[in-house]
């Protein structure tokens, strides 16, 4: 049989690829359901100002597109952060479960989700990787699953362990290759001398594994783009976490190679941190849309 077509085959390499976003935290020493925990605040406010709801608002109109719905429908949002979904999938009606397990993310969802009534929005502070799903009683209990940009998926096995919990419609969202980091660019020709290259990521493996497995679903590819500014000391720490993530030596060398350059690049204190790269969103449909109108969710 021709590899290219042998599930087994596909399967196996997505575990044993090493450079999935979860093998990259672990590298770096961050435990993947608390990755968020030091940046929650800055986060929050970048989810939730303008450009962040324009964000937000493309992706569920893109989803609408789709034929999904939101009025009187069940979601559940996995790696809700601090509600930068769940709140305007409720304020457009639905019944939201927002799974999340950094703690401060939790805070901040409970005081976005606040304003809602009527159990609008159940928070369950625990990470989904360790939630039965049966016991649950998830097992397709929902009309949409929401997984945006979560390290909750890394491997086959992981995604149908979401999929399952969906009734009508699946969702997820991830990088398609390595993003491009100002900072990190620069750092990398500081530490080694030669030009970061960008890997494709395991977009690919979920791609092929829904098409050989006989999904039916939508994917999309773009380009985003977005500035922030940060602190040198936050700059310092994120830059040291991404070496070790790489595989490169966080030591005493590397940490005054880096803040030395900081000081001298950065002289005002503060870093303006550009970052792009190409993000892939799938939307899986579980329903023979032959025989279901767009009208059902």
């Amino acid at each position: 049989m021709n590899d290219f077509f042998n599930e087994a085959i596909w399967e196996q390499a997505w575990k044993d690829h090493g450079d999935t976003i979860v093998n990259k935290m672990n590298k770096a020493g961050i435990a993947p359901a608390k990755a968020f925990d030091r940046k929650a605040k800055t986060f929050n406010e970048q989810s939730f100002n303008e450009e962040g709801r324009k964000r937000t608002t493309r992706i569920i109109n893109w989803l609408e597109g789709q034929g999904v719905r939101f009025e009187n429908v069940s979601v559940l949002d996995i790696g809700a952060a601090s509600g930068v979904f769940s709140v305007p999938f409720a304020e457009r009606g639905a019944r939201v479960t927002a799974v999340e397990s950094s703690l401060p993310l939790i805070e901040l969802l409970g005081e976005n989700t606040a304003k809602f009534t009527e159990n609008k929005v159940e928070i369950v502070p625990e990470p989904f990787e360790d939630i039965d799903v049966q016991a649950k009683g998830w097992n397709q209990a929902f009309d949409l699953v929401f997984v945006s940009m979560c390290p909750v998926i890394y491997n086959w096995e992981s995604v149908e362990n979401i999929i399952s919990c969906a009734r009508n419609f699946c969702y997820i969202s991830m990088p398609a290759d390595s993003t491009e980091h100002s900072l990190f660019n620069e750092i990398w020709t500081l530490i080694t001398g030669l030009t970061f290259k960008k890997k494709p990521t395991e977009m690919g493996y979920l791609l092929h594994l829904l098409y050989l497995k006989g999904y039916s679903y939508e994917s999309l590819i773009t380009r985003e783009t977005k500035t922030m500014e940060i602190s040198r000391e936050a700059a310092l720490q994120e830059v040291m976490n991404w070496l070790r993530s790489q595989g490169l030596p966080a030591d005493e060398r590397n940490l005054k190679m880096v803040a030395d350059y900081l000081e001298r690049t950065y002289p005002s204190g503060k870093v303006v941190v550009r970052q792009s790269g190409r993000f892939g969103k799938v939307l899986i449909r579980l329903k023979d849309q032959n025989m279901h109108t767009r009208e059902d969710l």
